[in-house]
Parts: C-alpha cells; sequence; structure tokens
C-alpha cells in the first residue's frame, strides 16, 4: 500500500519565539512547527542544506514526510508553508501538519509501465512515449500507493494509455477532471519521416482539375 516515504530529520527546538529562531538560523538550521493532529505544537530545526536540496529537488508542498525527531514517535507530516528571505529567497521557517490515517492529501504518484514485451507496437519499431511519469492525485495518508501500474501489452503504434485504463487505489481520484493522457506509442521516426514523404509525393502527382482542363 504505502511506499517509499521520504525520511525529514529535524530535531527539538529548545527555546520558542524570535530569539530562538534566529540562534537557529545562525547554527545553520531552518526553525519550524509541527501541528495539528490532536498534539500539542512542537518546534523544531531542520539542517539548512537539507532542506534547501529537498525545496531545490521540487514538489516539496506535495510531498509526505516521515519525520523523525529525537525522544519523539516518527510521524507523517506535509508541509503546508516555507517563508523565505524577500532578498535571498531562501528559507527561514517551515510549517508542518501532521497527518491522521483517514487525511486527504493531494501526491504525486510515479507511474510504472509493464507489458512492453508483449506489446505489437513495440514490436514494430515503436517507441513508447511518457507523457506523464507522475500523476497528481487526491489520497488518503494510510492507503498512499507506491506507485501507479499502466499496462502497454495490446497497444499498437498511434494508441494511446489515458489515466481511465489506469486502476487507482479505492479512494483515490485525480485532481485533473478529464480522461488525459499517460503515455503513446509514436511510430519510429524513420517510418514517421517515409511517411511524410510519401503524402508530399502523393501531392506532388496530383494534378488540380483546373490544370487538366488546360492541358487538354
Amino acid at each position: 500500500m504505502a511506499g517509499e516515504i521520504p525520511d525529514l530529520i529535524a530535531e527539538e527546538r529548545a527555546g520558542t519565539g524570535k530569539g530562538a529562531a534566529r540562534q537557529a538560523r545562525r547554527d545553520g538550521k531552518v526553525p519550524g512547527i509541527v501541528y495539528g493532529g490532536g498534539t500539542d505544537p512542537l518546534p523544531i530545526n531542520v539542517p539548512f542544506n537539507a532542506l534547501l536540496k529537498r525545496l531545490k529537488d521540487g514538489r516539496f508542498l506535495s510531498t509526505l514526510f516521515n519525520l523523525k525527531v529525537d525522544g519523539h514517535d516518527d510521524v507523517r507530516v506535509i508541509c503546508r508553508n516555507v517563508q523565505r528571505d524577500v532578498v535571498k529567497d531562501l528559507p527561514t521557517h517551515l510549517d508542518l501538519m501532521r497527518l491522521k490515517r483517514n487525511s486527504r492529501i493531494n501526491l504525486f504518484i510515479a507511474v510504472e509501465f509493464t507489458g512492453e514485451e508483449n506489446c505489437p507496437g513495440i514490436k514494430r519499431g515503436g517507441v513508447l512515449t511518457v507523457v506523464r511519469p507522475e500523476v497528481e492525485l487526491v489520497v488518503t495518508a494510510g492507503d498512499i500507493p507506491e506507485k501507479l501500474i499502466a499496462d502497454v501489452s495490446g497497444l499498437q503504434i498511434g494508441d494511446t494509455i489515458t489515466i481511465s485504463s489506469i486502476t487507482l487505489p479505492e479512494g483515490a481520484r485525480p485532481t485533473i477532471d478529464r480522461d488525459f493522457v499517460i503515455a503513446n506509442i509514436q511510430a519510429p521516426s524513420g517510418l514517421a519521416s517515409q511517411s511524410d514523404d510519401e503524402e508530399e509525393e502523393a501531392e506532388a502527382d496530383e494534378v488540380p482539375a483546373s490544370e487538366q482542363g488546360e492541358n487538354e
């Protein structure tokens, strides 16, 4: 059910308020707060470099994390806000929200493609072109899928696979309300070029009716 949830390592912050937050930044850490889940808020510090790397990786606000703080049980959290320096655009504070198993959240889930060895289109030289390697879903925190499976066996050149052809976990739904394309089987470049050349030759061989009359 649940896939590999990345760890977010933090430490409990001894003090609260602006003074403690400034000291954390001087120590190369980003202060934050963990709230929700029916438990008292927990002030934390996160290593600056580790957080910056996570931010650069992208989709930080839609990634579920396993928060690890010494002296506290691990808990699933999602970031609800990252405050940044108005000049340097670097993180200065973050808000993390604890999630219950029945919490509904938006997450990007990776798509794994299977059946390529049994795909007629690929056997004929077609190329599997992935349009969406990930799909954003609304899911329940306690039932997060590790991945989505897209079976391409049986697809011919020119066929597409859409979100409606993928079995989603119970209770999950895409954030996009239409049957969007996940991948397709494209013709090999050589075949596509040959087809274009043939179309151009056919057009060149056609003589407009007006010109036929003039030649008669």
